[in-house]
């Protein structure tokens, strides 16, 4: 394989896709045509599909858990989640510090709170304000903690968002800093998708499900009201009202607290991407007049625009993947010149902006590696002052500690073989490590590696590539392998000690890919694979199998892969167009019915990035990409394990258990596992995702070694 030209492994390789999309329309026009026989299974606590869900569990169950060694790996990987000396993610809040924890002792969490004084020492004293397991046991519930809004500049009052085992839905409740409990008769928001946000003291903003007819095609509220305290939810007067047949993810609304620059906004998602967004000033609301497809974010005095598409305004043309900066009140007032703050190029891609109370700060990935800037605007214009980065193979990321009064950030440093590390950084000043992973695995015998694949059509795509050192380059290597390549989202190198001790501590290889759907090169890299273009994104990722192969790193055999959600869909693709290519596939809380993903859930909030199925010109292109559709009872297949969640109220659990369905019908080499809880994340706590966690890799293991 290795002395096959990469253009000659490209046109294999695209010989095969083509035959794989061919066959399966014709399956696809034989399901659609007729009755689903699985439809069943989409009743999501039905009798009959619950039934079925414990009879898959149990044989799962029976083949991967029941060995000594699956224990010893989730104890292990449990371990990791739960230890102690993890890196506490605080937020400043007021004059505290807190912190989400979760541990042995703790299953659900722990909200608590420390000083800076004490967070800088190598065991705080932390203080708890809520502890979730307490809540749980007094209430009988199994509440996991969702989101949290502290009202300013007094912060004691709190809108605590709490969701029955994970699910996108959840309630919301007041609560008191000071005496640390829910606030009797305080703000309540019954069980639904949406959340409250502080107005004033007594006044929120309510997005909720108000009733029929309150929400859009995606299941997402279309109302943003205001709402009194003291009067019923029901009586809260509306403020904005967005389509019903509108199918993004809905609304937010906040008042911007910042004093001297208090504005209140609200943000439409008109897609999964596309958003409006109103500065509301009492009765009256002004859409901020840039174009939806870019991110507009307003700080004190300015205006940050990113583009996704080119934008003629001032007589000028900006590039996708621009940042412009223009005071807030001058584009209020019609002026239309900005500063341009960043312009990608074919190699380098803006991935975040942070901002401080008065500098702005860049992390531009170039070739999927982190460098940082600080831009400080000045009465001649804005300042570029280099700031501390990362090591090549690492990524690096910065949070404000405190937009509102100060410059200084947190600044996170993580690899495949670097642990976590946490520093307090401002520019000019070396930063200062507060908190440091310990390494969770043995690394000193691994390397990482970047690599690029050709894909079909000749672009250029990275990967990530960790290895033993002294691999023997035989194909014999049992390698895990992921990607995304959708939503404009990043896979970027990170520690992670369950990827260690359950793969790379045992001498498997680790790949990462970086294909085309995600944000790695800007908007260029995720409008190249939308709708029509899906392909794309699995040519890149069976591209990137295929150069592994050629390196002799591994060969199909021994190479297995794994991912969730739109990388759910993606591992489906993967399965049912390429499978000569894997020995052994993971598909966990996937989309793979592209026929009717749009009518379970919040599918439909998902059709600007995949199409719409109704339409019929759109689903003559969405059928190539549907695993569902594309499955051939009479091909082999790897063997695959399906993991989904009976609470991922996100992506329907319908996926899985219909695939698995028609799979096991076929007599495939399928199993299927579904937890209750979890949401889309597909599990409630660090116990739940260390076995989640252990029967993927106990999976992939026992398939692809000798």
């Amino acid at each position: 394989m290795r002395s096959v030209s990469r253009s000659v492994r490209a046109v294999i390789l695209g010989a095969v896709g083509g035959l794989a999309i061919a066959t399966g329309a014709m399956h696809a026009r034989q399901l659609v045509g007729a009755t689903d026989p699985h439809a069943w299974l989409e009743s999501v606590e039905g009798e009959k599909a619950l039934a079925w869900v414990k009879a898959r569990n149990a044989a799962t169950q029976a083949e991967l858990a029941s060995t000594p060694a699956f224990e010893q790996l989730q104890a292990q990987i449990l371990a990791v989640l739960d230890s102690d000396v993890k890196i506490p993610t605080v937020s400043k809040i007021g004059g505290h510090y807190y912190n989400f924890w979760k541990d042995a002792q703790h299953v659900r969490g722990l909200w608590r709170r420390t000083t800076l004084a004490e967070f800088r020492k190598d065991k705080p004293q932390w203080e708890t304000v809520l502890d979730l397991d307490a809540l749980n046991k007094a209430e009988g519930k199994a509440w996991v903690w969702k989101r949290v809004e502290c009202l300013a500049p007094e912060y004691r009052r709190c809108l605590i968002g709490l969701s029955p085992g994970g699910s996108d839905a959840e309630v919301t409740r007041e609560f008191d800093l000071t005496s640390k409990t829910f606030v009797q008769g305080g703000f309540f928001r019954p069980l639904a998708k949406g959340r409250l946000s502080w107005i004033d003291i007594d006044t929120v903003y309510v997005i909720t499900d108000f009733g029929p007819g309150s929400s859009n095609k995606a299941g997402y509220s279309r109302f943003v009201k205001q709402w009194k305290r003291g009067t019923p939810m029901a009586s809260a007067t509306t403020v904005f009202e967005g389509p019903a047949d509108n199918i993004g993810y809905g609304l937010y609304a906040r008042r911007d607290h910042t004093p001297g620059f208090v504005r209140d906004f609200i943000l439409h998602y008109l897609t999964s991407r596309d958003t409006a967004l109103y500065l509301r000033h009492g009765d009256t609301l002004r859409k901020i007049d840039a174009p939806d497809t870019a991110t507009k974010l307003v700080h004190r005095e300015w205006l940050t625009i990113q583009l996704r598409e080119p934008w003629q305004v001032g007589g000028k043309t900006h590039a996708a993947g621009s940042l412009l900066a223009t005071k807030f009140d001058d584009f209020m007032a019609g002026k239309r010149q900005f500063d341009v703050l960043f312009e990608p190029t074919d190699r380098a891609s803006l991935s975040e902006i942070t901002w401080t109370r008065s500098q702005l700060i860049l992390n531009v990935l170039e070739d999927v590696r982190s460098r940082l800037s600080v831009l400080t605007p000045g009465k001649h214009g804005w300042t570029e002052t280099a700031f501390a980065g990362a090591p090549a193979m690492d990524h690096v990321s910065v949070d404000a500690v405190d937009s509102t009064d100060s410059t200084a950030v947190w600044m996170t440093v993580t690899g495949f073989l670097t642990p976590t590390t946490l520093s307090l950084a401002e520019v000019g000043r070396p930063p200062e490590v507060l908190k440091a992973t310990p390494a969770f695995f043995d690394d000193t015998k691994a390397v990482v590696e970047q690599h690029f694949a050709t894909s079909k059509d000749g672009t250029r795509v990275p990967y990530f590539v960790v290895r033993a050192k002294d691999l023997a380059f035989d194909g014999s290597t049992p390698t895990l392998m992921t990607g995304y390549g959708g939503f404009g989202v990043s896979r970027l190198p990170r520690y992670s000690g369950a990827v260690g001790k359950g793969w790379l501590e045992k001498g498997g290889a680790y790949v990462m890919a970086n294909i085309r759907g995600g944000g790695e090169y800007g908007p260029r890299w995720h409008q190249a694979a939308l709708k029509a273009n899906r392909y794309k994104a699995y040519e890149d990722f069976a591209a990137v199998a295929q150069d592994l192969v050629a390196r002799k790193i591994t060969s199909p055999r021994h190479l297995g892969i794994q991912g969730g959600s739109n990388a759910g869909l993606l591992m489906g693709n993967m399965l049912t167009q390429y499978p000569q290519l894997f020995g052994a596939v993971v598909v966990q809380v996937p989309l793979l019915d592209m026929r009717r993903y749009h009518k379970l859930l919040a599918g439909a909030s998902w059709m600007a990035e995949y199409g719409d199925p109704d339409k019929p010109a759109e689903w003559d292109y969405i059928k190539t990409f549907s695993p569902y559709h594309l499955f051939d009872p009479g091909k082999d297949y790897p063997p695959t394990l399906f993991t989904t969640s009976t609470r991922d109220d996100r992506v329907h659990p319908a996926h899985a258990r219909k695939m698995m369905a028609r799979m096991l019908a076929a007599g495939k080499n399928v199993r299927y596992y579904e937890n209750i809880e979890g949401g889309h994340g597909g599990s409630a706590n660090n116990r739940q995702a260390a076995y989640m966690n252990a029967l993927a890799y106990t999976f992939l293991w026992n398939q692809l070694t000798d």
